[in-house]
């Protein structure tokens, strides 16, 4: 049977590499909703509800956060375990596990295989990609270790308790880096009395891990060195940092006299806290207030941000922030009658463009059947089912409620969004296409009007 197996996993290794990763994903799913399940992984002993299982193993590998039970509370400490280990897998890229496997199964990297994992985290030459996946590996160890080297600490003194100090330090650093948002806290980050010391480093953590692997190996490469930089990490780093301080003075501005959310914090709370917001809203799902507290246009400035989400090859999930980049670009080159759009001296090609209309109409497509389902599922208006499925979608974590008062239905409707959102559009619609051919011919042009 294993040999058998074993045959079969070499043939798609080769033949399709979105096709592996789409295996693998789900067999990872599976493999945790199997584990969850289990007695000794709840904390009454009795074994979880199937959704229940399905749904936290989808969210925790493709590092959402969304839950419809309480982490701390619903969970045994193994259970737990279980939690983070699946954050931790789903965090190294679903590309860099399916490669993973194709090494150990055929003992080499194919070419399709090379060139799917170069497109998804490397930025070298072809045959560096095997060195750069063990890079990948290494790089989210460092970082997620100097994480655990300030929270640990930190938390033995606010929880009292050297275990349960390094236990939450541990978790919490794994759990930010990976954007994953879950907590086993009962009340949140509420529950640490929202410490400046922890807020600040899960807030880097996410920040680090949004920005996608390729940019930081090249940040550590060159440091400040912007000339040598990528366009891509070019890119990333404006298209975040921008969108970052937009979120957190539109969230000031909005919350700041809101009793429910900001208004009884003092101002460097406030300030600190609207930053924390920005941050999470681009996927780390991490929360100081309850979301459905905020106003309808701060949860409709979260739906943007969600939607666009953070850096490619990242933990981090969205459209991507370079997709909504060469979108803009194209964009601006229309209006000024370029036939080619351009940035940083470097002309982006038709093709990428083309590619990143299909992602947002994709994205927006899933999303909006998602939404269409949860209203008539849960009985509810617009708000609440469009920020849980845009949450969803961009494996976010941030919620308005509806999650915990979903059916099963709802449920599995999350989860589908969760594993596309995660797998990746382009990908996902390649793991789905049984066959590639290249069209011969070319019709006589066309031009409908457009507009």
């Amino acid at each position: 049977m294993w040999e058998n197996l074993k045959r079969h996993l070499g043939r798609l290794a080769k033949s399709s590499p979105p096709r592996m990763a789409l295996f693998i994903f789900a067999a990872v799913i599976v493999l945790f909703t199997v584990l969850l399940m289990m007695p000794w992984a709840s904390a009454s002993g009795r074994s979880a509800k199937l959704h229940d299982a399905v749904f936290v193993a989808t969210s925790a590998v493709s590092v959402t956060g969304l839950t419809p039970v309480n982490t701390a509370e619903h969970w045994s400490f193994a259970g737990q375990i279980i939690i983070l280990a699946a954050i931790q897998i789903g965090g190294l890229g679903i590309l860099t596990l399916a490669s993973l496997v194709a090494v150990s199964v055929t003992h080499h990297l194919g070419l399709r295989t090379r060139l799917v994992a170069q497109e998804g985290i490397a930025s070298g030459p072809l045959g560096e990609v095997g060195s750069l996946i063990r890079t990948v590996v290494i790089c989210s160890a460092v970082v997620q270790t100097a994480l655990a080297l300030v929270l640990v600490p930190r938390l033995m003194m606010l929880e009292g308790s050297v275990g349960t100090g390094i236990w939450h330090g541990i978790f919490y650093s794994i759990s930010s880096f990976n954007n994953a948002g879950f907590v086993i806290h009962p009340d949140g980050l509420a529950g640490i009395d929202n410490d400046p010391i922890v807020l600040w480093t899960i807030m880097i953590g996410v920040f680090l891990g949004s920005l996608g692997f390729p940019v930081l190996l090249l940040l550590w490469r060159y440091r400040w060195h912007i000339r040598s930089w990528s366009l891509h990490t070019k890119l990333t780093m404006e298209v975040t940092l921008l969108f970052m301080v937009l979120g957190a003075v539109g969230y000031a501005i909005l919350e700041w006299n809101h009793s429910d959310t900001l208004g009884t914090m003092s101002t460097g709370e406030k300030l600190q806290n609207s930053l924390f917001a920005s941050v999470m809203m681009r996927s780390g799902g991490f929360s100081v207030v309850d979301n459905i507290m905020e106003h309808s246009e701060t949860m409709l400035i979260t739906n943007a941000l969600m939607f666009v989400g953070g850096g490619s090859a990242s933990t981090a999930g969205g459209i991507k922030v370079t997709t909504f980049a060469v979108i803009f670009l194209a964009f601006l080159a229309e209006a000024r009658g370029h036939e080619e759009s351009s940035a940083h001296g470097r002309t982006i090609p038709a093709q990428a463009v083309r590619v990143a209309i299909s992602v947002v109409a994709m994205a927006a497509t899933f999303i909006l059947a998602a939404t269409l389902a949860l209203i008539i599922i849960a009985g509810e208006d617009l708000e609440r089912p469009l920020f849980e499925a845009i949450s969803a979608f961009a494996t976010c974590g941030l919620t308005s409620g509806l999650t915990e008062e979903l059916p099963p239905s709802g449920l599995y409707v999350l989860s589908g969004l969760m594993f596309a959102g995660r797998v990746g559009i382009m990908t996902f619609a390649a793991a789905l296409t049984l066959r590639h051919s290249r069209v011969r011919y070319r019709y006589p042009e066309g031009r409908p009007i457009i507009g």
